[in-house]
Parts: structure tokens; C-alpha cells; sequence
């Protein structure tokens, strides 16, 4: 595997790549992404058929933008540190993943680890807030080789709103892979509102 490639060549850039990332869905609301580059090209998409009620059974798949399966993430289970895992492709049964991904126990802060199989010493750390849209993805040294930011409206310079975000790939960093660690991060971030929602004790009728 060459250093940088993980998902699809074809994805890798000579020099830093913004794509914009919308959050929404044909079927079910924010249950989805479309990404766009700076042209106003469709660049990636990605749809979820099970809806939230299937939320911890369904897989996501990263398509390009002629409905080629790059990649599909699911979480795995049993999983005592909440690790989701990427394959190549359209998943089939018995196939290996090509990384994993689980959120670390660092108190005070977010942050994710991801583990790249297949070439050792490549691995990945994710730090900030992907409910706030700023996170920082860095190498094993530390190095930024992507980041998610709140868009700006470039002709009004007003912040928009959370579902429509900008990925930063600095050059080399494979952006199929990138993506797919979005996806991850929106099941986590999913997860955390889940988990919120079931600590409330439900209030008795008046």
C-alpha cells in the first residue's frame, strides 16, 4: 500500500483540496451527505436506506459521483470501545476491514483513533468537536493532514449552519478515506444524541 493511498487513488491531490459537505437525504432528513469541490462538482454521496430507527444495524456507503461503492462503513459488534470499520467497496461477508476507528478515553477532550491494517505505523488521531464542525485529523507525527470547519458564505461572510461544512485535505492525504472518517464521526456523533436521550427518565403524566 503506498504511503497516503488507503480507499482510492483517485482522490489523492497534489495540493490542498476543499470540498464542501452537505448533511441531508432523499429519504430520511440528515440521514445523508452530498460533497461537492470547489467547481460545484459533485465529488462524493452518500445515502442511508435503514433510517434512524436502524441506525445501529445499517451500514453507510461512501459512492462517487456516478454511484460507485468507495466504501462502506459499519460498527462493529460486539464492541466494548465503541470501534466502527471501513471496507473497500460494497462489504461482503468473510471481507477484512481496511481500518478501524474508536473513540479514546481522553478525558476533557474528543478524540478518535484510527488504526490503518495493512501498513504498519500508519495510523490516525482526530481531535475536536465534529458536533461544533472543528476537528483536526493528524498523522503518527503529528502532522495536520485534514480538518473540518464551519463553512463561510463568502459573499456575506455569515457562518452557516451545521449541516453544511467544509473537509480541508492537505496534499497526499487520500480523500475517499477522509470522508469515510466523516461518516464515522456523524454514527458517533449520532450515537452520543442516543445516549443523551435514553439517561432521561421519562416524566409522569399529569
Amino acid at each position: 500500500m503506498k504511503a497516503g493511498l488507503i480507499v482510492d487513488s483517485g482522490y489523492i491531490y497534489q495540493e490542498e483540496k476543499h470540498l464542501t459537505v452537505l448533511k441531508t437525504s432523499l429519504f430520511f432528513a440528515n440521514d445523508g451527505f452530498t460533497v461537492y469541490d470547489c467547481r460545484g462538482e459533485l465529488v462524493f454521496r452518500v445515502d442511508s436506506y435503514g433510517g434512524p430507527d436502524n441506525r445501529e444495524t445499517a451500514e453507510v456507503v461512501l459512492m462517487d459521483a456516478n454511484g460507485r461503492c468507495l466504501l462502506t462503513v459499519r460498527k462493529k459488534r460486539p464492541s466494548l470501545h465503541h470501534r466502527w470499520e471501513g471496507y473497500l467497496g460494497e462489504r461482503s461477508e468473510g471481507q477484512k476491514p481496511v481500518f478501524s476507528v474508536r473513540r479514546s478515553s481522553i478525558i476533557g477532550r474528543c478524540s478518535v483513533a484510527v488504526e490503518v491494517y495493512g501498513n504498519p505505523g500508519e495510523e490516525y488521531q482526530i481531535e475536536g468537536s465534529f458536533a461544533n464542525r472543528s476537528c483536526t485529523f493528524f498523522n503518527a507525527v503529528k502532522e495536520s493532514v485534514a480538518e473540518i470547519r464551519r463553512k463561510v458564505d463568502t459573499s456575506t461572510h455569515v457562518v452557516l449552519g451545521k449541516d453544511v461544512f467544509s473537509l480541508c485535505l492537505k496534499p497526499g492525504f487520500d480523500g475517499a478515506f477522509a470522508m469515510g472518517l466523516v461518516l464515522v464521526l456523524d454514527q458517533i456523533n449520532g450515537d452520543d444524541y442516543v445516549e443523551e436521550e435514553s439517561e432521561v427518565s421519562p416524566t409522569a403524566e399529569e
